[in-house]
């Protein structure tokens, strides 16, 4: 067993959100999508956020001509980009209920904007669905075009108060065999704290990535340096080596939800490492176990544990 943490961090980031007259939205933020479900729980985030179907909106990313946004790396993307798309939808929101409170024509006219609630594409009064109109058609009577509301999401002050990570708890079972020395991992199970699951089938897929990602940490990735030039000689999938399907075990994966009010607007922290972060410890220490062997250069190779 290990345990695992991992900074959840928060970078500067700005998004653009735009409702069209057809009841539409479109949000773009020069963010990246490297296999991680960016798309999926950028559109989730903002539909929520607007009170529109998911099929009414389009997100778009990858594109330097799109609101900055930082790098996807330490885990931050997430947190970065959610959020300044949240906070951005939220403001177009308030915006589209400003134009309807105080558009005569509209049935929402002279309410208070607190008392108005955006759900399926629709403005209505709370307690009252019945006085409501479309989002497109408040559009359509104050623009001539679409309503658009660009908004740079900074780091949440609090955190400057608190220290915010994610947690883990990575067990592993395996066999070694006893004159080889051949280490096989049986089974990985990692139980993970890490504050709201946007997306619960891609948070899952990337924890199990990471698990993969640490079991070959710990057997089979090694990088080798040219000592005379410092280049590496492992520098390509013939000479690195990196677990197949035959080489992954049953992995389990445990996701804890957590409500961490001051970690930033989305309420997210960072998964993409944490699944690697104690699946190594957790692998060294079950071979220690079965072996006595205690190996704290990784890999964990046959000649260490036959030496």
């Amino acid at each position: 067993m290990a345990t695992a943490t991992y900074p959840a961090r928060e970078l500067p980031c700005t998004a653009l959100a735009r409702l069209n007259p057809d009841g539409s939205a479109l949000v773009l933020s020069g963010t990246q999508d490297i296999g991680t479900g960016t798309y999926t729980i950028m559109t989730q985030i903002a539909a929520d956020a607007l009170g529109l179907p998911i099929e009414r909106v389009h997100f778009d990313l990858g594109d330097t001509q799109y609101p900055e946004a930082p790098l996807s790396a330490g885990s931050s993307t997430a947190s970065s980009a959610g959020s300044a798309v949240r906070m951005t939808c939220l403001a177009l929101r308030d915006e589209l209920i400003r134009l309807a409170v105080a558009d005569v024509r509209s049935p929402l006219h002279g309410l208070h904007p607190g008392d108005i609630e955006a759900f399926g594409g629709t403005l209505a009064a709370r307690g009252d669905r019945k006085r409501s109109e479309s989002c497109g058609d408040v559009v359509k009577r104050n623009r001539r075009g679409p309503l658009e509301v660009r908004f740079s999401e900074k780091e949440k002050p609090s955190r400057r108060r608190y220290s915010c990570h994610s947690f883990g708890a990575q067990f592993a079972e395996v066999s070694v065999d006893e004159e080889l020395g051949i280490v096989r991992v049986r089974k990985l199970l990692g139980a993970f704290a890490a504050g709201r699951f946007l997306n619960r089938k891609t948070a899952r897929n990337q924890l199990m990535g990471g698990m993969v990602w640490g079991l070959g940490f710990a057997l089979e990735g090694r990088t080798v340096r040219d000592l005379r030039t410092g280049r590496l000689v492992t520098k390509d999938l013939a000479d690195y080596h990196l677990p197949s399907n035959l080489d992954c075990p049953e992995i389990e994966v445990i996701m804890i939800d957590e409500d961490d009010p001051y970690v930033n607007d989305v309420g997210a922290k960072g998964i993409g490492e944490i699944g690697n972060v104690g699946s190594a410890a957790a692998i060294a220490n079950a071979v220690y176990h079965a072996t006595g062997k205690r190996v704290r250069d990784l890999p964990i190779t046959l000649d260490k544990l036959m030496s």
